[in-house]
């Protein structure tokens, strides 16, 4: 049986050129004449050429001159067909005509086995955008570089482990390290021992996810002086979502610490001046009748009756004296707790308010008392709590001189004991309402005392761990709340 002979169908050359198109890459058949044997479509279309202007034409008539002369592009082609030996790839930019410029990534490779080749394929990619994202990554790194080192923050990164890959500008001026001296070392080794287990643990929190953690670590110097830096740690991450270090942001505190001792320096200079100007407006009234009173005692001729007068006015003066001075130590030292007892505030309400009962009822007052005789157990001193209250209901009666209502409730919670007493007086402005705790202040406002009991109230108040609040309405009241904790059962 005779076999058959395998010939190539007619339409190989039109598949080869199917083929050829289907390619992404600008192809040239280049023969030894240095003629044009084959165009691909995409070279056509990128280059804006017809089949009947490239093919069979002269190379240096399809590639412009600047190409050709610039790449060498002919002597290469010729060293192709002549060792059999493809170019290594390289870049060339290309501006078909009319067209914008394209960069492109090209290859020359031998077209037959044997030596010398027949012809040479130019293989040509457009890598014009990935040029232009590269430009775009390069120049976005650039900047993002610049920003990094422009700023006056410590910014830094680390592995997972606390290994440090990155270190600002900023970072070598607070520290005095260079970015080469701290590549790679553990951060916590360049922090105080003490803090070193806390940069550990927020590492740990970073890598399971938490987003960001605020904590206030020295870092060490290369001179060994410690700086106290605000830090915020963030989680570094991967392309992934998953968490491949941390970022640190740090923040100077010395200038801002320095800051804060002035202006507390200056708070001080002027609640000094606050108080020097308190006293000398609080002494100087008793001081004033008591000179008077000694000039009449010693002139001559007096009346025993009016020197008598006088005598009590001078001992008066000087009680009245007395008082402010005792009631300004008080206001800065109220009390130690080591005196403190258990007691039942109720007792203390109680008594307070038979104190105050003949005054309210002279002044038209009526009092309403809101709390019934469960005991309220509080920790503390029921002297000075009582003299809490005795100012606080005191102060409401001088404010309703023409009579009014005055309540007096108590409540008590797991944790809290809460005395409310509020009034119809005549109340506070808007403007002193948030300085009603301040030093001398009631005398601005109506009060015929020292101008020392309500910070005085409020220090007892505090040395007592509890608070007191106020709010006020300008010709409505005023209502106090003083708020005690309750103690722990005994066991």
């Amino acid at each position: 049986m005779a076999s058959k002979v395998y010939q190539e169908p007619d339409t190989w050359p039109n598949m080869s050129q199917v083929l050829l198109d289907a390619v992404p890459s600008s192809v040239l058949l280049i023969g030894r004449d240095l003629r044009i044997l084959l165009a691909n479509r995409n070279f056509l279309e990128k280059s804006r050429r017809s089949e009947e202007d490239t093919l069979n034409r002269p190379l240096h008539e399809v590639l412009p001159p600047s190409i050709l002369d610039n790449l060498d592009l002919t002597h290469r082609i010729q060293h192709v067909l002549r060792w059999n030996e493809p170019t290594a790839g390289e870049r060339m930019t290309y501006r078909p005509h009319g067209g914008l410029v394209r960069t492109y990534y090209y290859r020359i490779v031998p077209f037959a086995r044997r030596q010398p080749a027949d012809s040479a394929l130019l293989l040509m990619d457009d890598v014009t955008e990935q040029a232009r994202l590269s430009q775009d990554i390069r120049r976005m790194e650039r900047h993002l570089a610049v920003v990094v080192e422009s700023i006056s923050d410590i910014l830094l990164s680390t592995d997972p482990e606390g290994r440090i890959l990155s270190w600002n500008r900023s970072a070598e001026t607070a520290s005095g390290y260079r970015s080469s001296e701290v590549a790679q070392r553990l951060f916590h080794e360049l922090l105080l021992s003490e803090h070193r287990a806390d940069l550990k643990q927020v590492l740990s929190q970073l890598n399971h996810g938490t987003p960001s953690l605020n904590a206030q670590w020295n870092l060490v110097t290369k001179a060994g002086a410690p700086v106290l830096i605000s830090w915020t740690c963030s989680p570094m991450l991967g392309d992934a979502g998953n968490t491949i270090g941390m970022v640190a942001t740090g923040r100077d505190l010395t200038e801002s610490r320095k800051l804060e001792r002035q202006l507390l320096q200056a708070h001080k200079l002027a609640v000094l001046g606050l108080m020097a100007g308190g006293i000398a407006h609080e002494i100087r009234n008793p001081l004033a009748i008591v000179f008077s009173a000694a000039q009449f005692l010693a002139a001559e001729n007096v009346e025993t009756e009016f020197r008598r007068e006088c005598a009590e006015k001078v001992r008066t003066g000087i009680q009245r004296c007395s008082a402010i001075i005792e009631h300004l130590l008080k206001s800065a030292r109220p009390s130690e707790q080591r005196g403190y007892t258990p007691l039942d505030l109720t007792l203390t309400l109680e008594d307070t308010l038979q104190l105050i009962a003949n005054q309210a009822k002279i002044q038209n007052v009526q009092v309403t008392r809101r709390f019934g005789e469960t005991p309220l157990p509080v920790y503390g001193d029921a002297r000075l709590l009582q003299q809490v209250f005795e100012n606080l209901l005191l102060n409401a009666l001088q404010a309703m001189p023409t009579g009014g209502s005055l309540e007096v409730a108590a409540q008590m919670d797991a944790k809290t004991v809460a005395v409310r007493i509020a009034d119809t007086g005549c109340g506070f402005a808007p403007a002193d309402l948030g300085g009603v705790f301040d030093l001398f202040l009631m005398k601005t406002t109506g009060d015929q005392g020292t101008g020392l009991g309500l910070p005085l109230c409020y220090s007892i108040i505090k040395q007592h761990s509890g608070s007191i609040e106020v709010a006020s309405t300008k010709g409505k009241g005023t209502v106090f709340t003083v708020r005690l904790p309750v103690p722990p059962p005994s066991p």
